[in-house]
């Protein structure tokens, strides 16, 4: 039989990441599981001596070298799997042990929902002596209770190491489009969101993603690494999805929240102008007011300055 849970594990010529990515995955409780591990134009030979020293058993796809991308790997590490369930597990990300028994439960609960996200922790590293090293947590969108349409909108709520989805969602909304350099999983998640429900495990964390600031090569978060290209490809779903609106609905809409844009941060500069006048008008009352009440002190250091200068 076929497992139900797919897990990709996108890696590239890190294999001290990709090592620990799959004991991670041996610690999952949940075992019914297919791991694929997608090499995106890395050494082969490496990555397969990393996989045959693994606790877990995993297949192995190769891409060669520019020909891949994060959408090229993760596309063809879910077209490999063939379960219910996929997720994408990033060779530097981490799981908490029940993270997939808990997202399989929560997706055979709701069958409403296409997909599940948990409640997520970042992970900060540094590297100590050679070593990638913990040296803080914070919460990722702390106290955030659901995954919901209009909020996705402004920006993005998941990340892939949060998030479990049925296989199948494929055929409904297309895959990771391979156009994109970065935000694939945000434009991915903004169309499931337009035609299923989409979970939310609240509470302890699940998912760990890690990010190391000061990294740079190949050790490098996409976040950090690949910042402009999140800025041009935000962009460009945005643009993408009002060319689609203006086809079907005319110029009109748009237009009119253009101009109304334009209007409220005029309206926003102007009230922050007058706020800082008020301010510098407060400063100065109250300076004065200082002045006037020490103004005998005042004029004695005056005197006493004067009569240093005499001497």
């Amino acid at each position: 039989m076929t497992a139900r849970v797919g897990i990709v594990v996108r890696t590239r010529q890190r294999p001290d990441f990709l090592r620990r990515a799959l004991d991670d995955i041996a610690a999952q409780t949940f075992s019914d599981r297919r791991v694929v591990v997608v090499n995106d134009g890395g050494d082969p030979g490496e990555v397969d001596c990393v996989v045959s020293e693994a606790g877990v058993d995993a297949e192995i796809v190769h891409i060669t070298p520019g020909q891949g991308g994060r959408c090229v790997a993760a596309n063809a590490g879910v077209r490999v799997v063939g379960t219910e369930f996929v997720a994408l597990h990033d060779d530097d990300d981490r799981w908490h042990p029940e993270f997939l028994a808990r997202t399989v439960a929560w997706l055979d609960a709701h069958p409403g929902d296409a997909a599940v996200s948990t409640a997520t922790e970042i992970v900060y590293e540094e590297d100590r002596g050679g070593r990638w090293v913990e040296v803080g947590r914070a919460p990722f969108w702390a106290g955030m209770q659901r995954i919901s349409l209009s909020e996705m909108f402004s920006v993005n709520r998941a990340v892939p190491i949060s998030v479990l989805y049925r296989t199948a969602v494929h055929g409904e909304v297309g895959w990771y489009d391979e156009s994109l350099e970065a935000v694939e999983d945000w434009d991915f998640y903004l169309r499931i969101l337009a035609r299923a429900g989409f979970g939310y495990v609240a509470g302890e964390p699940l998912a760990y993603w890690t990010q190391r600031p000061d990294a740079t090569g190949i050790a490098a978060n996409s976040m950090f690494a690949l910042a402009d290209a999140h800025v041009r490809d935000d962009a460009l779903v945005r643009d993408r999805a009002l060319e689609q609106w203006t086809r079907r609905e005319g110029e009109g809409l748009p237009l009119y929240l253009a101009a109304l844009q334009d209007r409220l941060i005029v309206r926003l500069d102007e009230r922050a102008r007058e706020h800082a006048e008020r301010l510098r008008a407060e400063i100065r009352d109250d300076v004065r007011r200082e002045i006037d009440a020490h103004q005998p002190l005042w004029s004695r250091l005056r005197r006493w300055r004067r009569g240093i200068g005499r001497r």
